[in-house]
């Protein structure tokens, strides 16, 4: 089984109720181009249940207003509901403190927070930052950024040819001691490659640097522990785990956020301004200047009770099952290269088929109703070492994917191979 898992994978994935869970989610229901919608592009954003939706209106019909602000009903109960989503966020973490939470736009915008205020504000010239080859481009420019800035060396770690992080490149990279962070991603967005976070994080704690993890996909697929892992800080997003767009998070120690500045200046992150000078409100308030994501915290909040509900542990056995059937699909077609053959590994396959552009095999199996992305996947690096620079497509899973979906993927590939042929 790719990936590994218990001895239990089978029970679980058996009281796995597939189709009572694809009809939480309306919008699978409906038909494209005259065929059953096929959604396998939820590592770009995964679609809602209607948990989410109808959490997010009741907020907006009964119980919306600025929060933090007013001394009436409406802003309190607000307040309230905001500040539950921290506590949900934390619980879904196993986050020591719900002040560990610090709310952000998405994924990208943490990042980016870290890359500002403790790049910017802590890290000294003369450092480094070790990421590698697999990242989104969200965990390479702005290091870029910082180093071009600040002077801060950017350290770029191999992938092997089966698509895993090179850890002896790792170690040597981390030799030297100047490496102040490492900022890894916890699984792929093209590969499916799940890192081994667990070692990563040991190697650069004995080097004396800090860690970031990007859990844009791992925290879709599988559980995720801060207290268990040890890194110093963790980022993912609401809309790709079933949530809303506009609402992203940071985990970040406590510590770590008493030394930082402020990313963003303005109101709710302050405790007193004049005009000469201004003092930051306590964390995580530091981090949040103006008004915040209301309703879209809601929503995270009602994502993650749904998928709290069915449970992390059932829903990681269901999609090794997929992985696993999907692998045994994709490799038996003529003319199909698969980038990457992890051992571990998550539901996100990113493919070329002789002689077809990705775009034009993706807009064929959107004849089809599959729904696929096709391009570079904001990866170019990573495409570029695989030899593949006109891009891939991919194919990405969600709870809600069925065998039959890759299925249908696997015989529309086979009728395409003959199409460009």
């Amino acid at each position: 089984m790719v990936g590994g898992g218990g001895v239990n994978d089978a029970t679980l994935a058996s009281s796995f109720d597939i189709e009572r869970i694809r009809r939480d989610f309306p919008i699978l229901a409906q038909t494209v181009r005259g065929k059953p919608l096929v959604f396998l592009d939820s590592g770009a954003s995964a679609q809602k249940p209607r948990a989410v939706i109808d959490a997010m209106v009741r907020c907006m019909e009964e119980r919306y207003a600025n929060v933090h602000r007013g001394a009436y009903f409406l802003s309190e109960a607000a307040t309230e509901a905001y500040e539950a989503a921290r506590g949900a966020v934390a619980r879904f973490l196993n986050a020591a403190d719900p002040r560990e939470i610090v709310f952000t736009t998405n994924s990208t915008a943490a990042i980016n927070l870290v890359a500002h205020s403790w790049g910017r504000g802590v890290m000294q010239p003369g450092q480094a930052v070790l990421i590698s080859e697999l990242e989104h481009h969200a965990n390479i420019v702005p290091w870029q950024l910082l180093r071009d800035d600040k002077g801060i060396a950017l350290r770029v770690a191999r992938v092997t040819d089966s698509g895993e992080i090179d850890l002896d490149d790792v170690a040597a990279k981390l030799a030297d001691g100047k490496v102040g962070l490492v900022a890894m991603a916890h699984m792929s967005n093209v590969l499916g490659t799940v890192a081994p976070v667990e070692r990563i994080i040991r190697m650069a704690q004995a080097a004396g640097a800090k860690v970031l993890l990007d859990g844009s996909q791992a925290a879709v697929h599988r559980r995720v522990d801060m207290q268990a892992l040890g890194a110093d800080f963790y980022v993912f997003t609401g809309h790709k785990l079933y949530g809303p767009t506009g609402i992203g998070v940071l985990w970040a120690r406590l510590e770590h956020q008493e030394r930082m500045p402020p990313f963003l200046g303005g109101g709710d992150m302050i405790s007193m301004v004049t005009m000469e000078r201004s003092e930051w409100a306590p964390p995580p308030a530091k981090f949040e200047a103006g008004t915040p994501p209301i309703i879209e915290a809601v929503g995270l909040h009602a994502a993650i009770d749904y998928v709290s509900a069915i449970g992390m542990p059932a829903i990681e056995a269901h999609e090794r099952q997929l992985v696993d059937h999907a692998m045994r699909r994709l490799t038996d077609i003529d003319g199909l290269t698969l980038l990457g053959r992890a051992q571990d590994r998550g539901g996100v396959f990113a493919f070329a088929l002789d002689n077809a552009h990705p775009h034009d095999l993706a807009t064929l199996l959107d004849r089809a109703g599959i729904a696929v992305r096709a391009g570079r996947h904001c990866a170019e690096p990573l495409h570029s070492r695989f030899g593949v620079e006109g891009g891939t497509v991919r194919a990405s899973f969600g709870l809600y994917t069925t065998a039959q979906e890759v299925d249908f993927l696997a015989e529309a590939l086979t009728k395409a191979r003959e199409f460009f042929a």
